[in-house]
């Protein structure tokens, strides 16, 4: 079968053989008629050479999304069986995982997370939707799970010209809670209706590096969601745990996840609230901590945002900083991509600065080992964390 072309512009095509997988509308020069959005491409010079294989979108800033460099690999129902059971052969064995990372597997548009016997997939681009139902025959031939859940209700495929969408794509329902085992700890997972697709898989290395920080600790945990760091700071012998989080929904989950690992729960320390508001009533209430977390979601879904999210994490990081103890620690997060690591550093630096506070960095944290950095893909590296200790 003979593919279309997109044709690139002459002297555009060094992001494509560098195997950046992403090809953006200002690139091209045309792209053949016959091609239709979601079809797949031959991506070309001028001269006609070929450079790499790909999906097509024009409805997207992200026109193409690029699946092989090799002219003879056909994206076929055994394409995607190699790269999946190549992504899945990878991963450690675990009850909680994620399975398929996107770009970062040679996947772009593609998220699979495995929790038990469940797994939950998001169809995040056009290519991948066209795609979708051999790809589920494939990880139902590879895994034989219960069930694939669908979590495609992300904002993301509004720029696909994608509706949102959920629902069960095989096998049985998910029951409303699933519960898995991460580094001896239990947690019931809603993976229908809670953030990402349930969990927030990418933070299990960071849950077992911080119990280092929280030994007979007070412990201020931001955005608390479901307890994953609740757990694991009061599994590191922490005197007491707040957590704090604006849905009452996360923190009764997270109640149960308390319970369910041996520990007794009090009402006052799961607090339904506003974060930021909770930081400066807590700051006029002169509250301390020896350890506070903030873990807050994505604040910059864009470029166009960054200097908004700077100002908000600015702002959390300077009044947490204002409530730590002499010798505390403050360990802070970013999960938006368009956030660097330097950004972040830089941004941190700042509220140091505005807290009146000497700061010192002692360890950086990131991503857990199941969602790979792709060295041609920077953008991949979207989680950075950073322990301050106060001095």
């Amino acid at each position: 079968m003979t593919l279309g072309h997109v044709i690139i512009k002459t002297n555009r095509d060094k992001p494509i053989r560098q195997r950046h997988p992403w090809i953006f509308s200002g690139a091209i020069e045309r792209i053949d008629p016959s091609v239709a959005d979601g079809d797949i491409a031959d991506v070309v010079t001028p001269q006609g050479e070929f450079l790499a294989r790909g999906y097509v979108n024009r409805q997207s800033q992200i026109v193409v999304r690029l699946l092989t460099w090799n002219a003879a690999e056909a994206i076929d129902a055994e394409f995607w069986a190699r790269r999946l059971s190549r992504s899945i052969n990878l991963r450690t064995d675990s009850t909680a995982r994620r399975l398929i990372n996107a770009e970062s597997d040679g996947l772009p548009g593609l998220v699979v997370d495995q929790y038990g016997e469940w797994l939950v997939i998001q169809v995040l681009t056009l290519g991948i939707e066209q795609a979708k139902s051999q790809i589920a025959d494939q990880l139902n031939e590879l895994l034989k799970p219960r069930g694939i859940y669908e979590r495609s209700d992300v904002k993301v495929r509004q720029k696909e010209g994608l509706e949102r969408h959920t629902s069960l794509l095989s096998g049985v329902e998910p029951p409303d809670r699933i519960e898995i085992e991460q580094d001896g700890h239990r947690f019931l997972v809603d993976v229908r209706r809670g953030h990402k697709t349930g969990f927030y898989l990418d933070q299990r290395d960071n849950r077992r590096k911080i119990k280092a920080y929280c030994q007979d600790a007070d412990v201020l945990n931001l955005f608390s969601y479901t307890g994953g760091f609740a757990v694991a700071a009061l599994s590191a012998g922490a005197k007491s745990v707040t957590n704090v989080d604006s849905s009452a929904d996360v923190l009764a989950l997270a109640k149960e996840n308390v319970r369910l690992n041996g520990f007794s729960v009090n009402d006052q320390d799961f607090v339904e609230a506003d974060v930021f508001s909770e930081l400066r009533k807590l700051r006029a209430m002169k509250r301390t901590f020896d350890v506070i977390i903030a873990d807050p979601p994505k604040l910059a879904q864009s470029q166009s945002q960054i200097d908004r999210a700077a100002r908000a994490y600015k702002d959390l990081n300077l009044v947490s900083m204002q409530l730590l103890k002499p010798g505390g620690y403050l360990i802070t997060f970013s999960c938006s991509g368009s956030i660097s690591t330097d950004l972040f550093q830089k941004i941190v630096f700042g509220a140091a600065i505005d807290a009146q506070r000497d700061m010192q960095i002692v360890e950086r944290l990131s991503q857990s080992s199941d969602h790979p950095i792709l060295l041609s893909f920077p953008e991949s590296e979207y989680l950075k964390g950073l322990v301050c200790r106060a001095i």
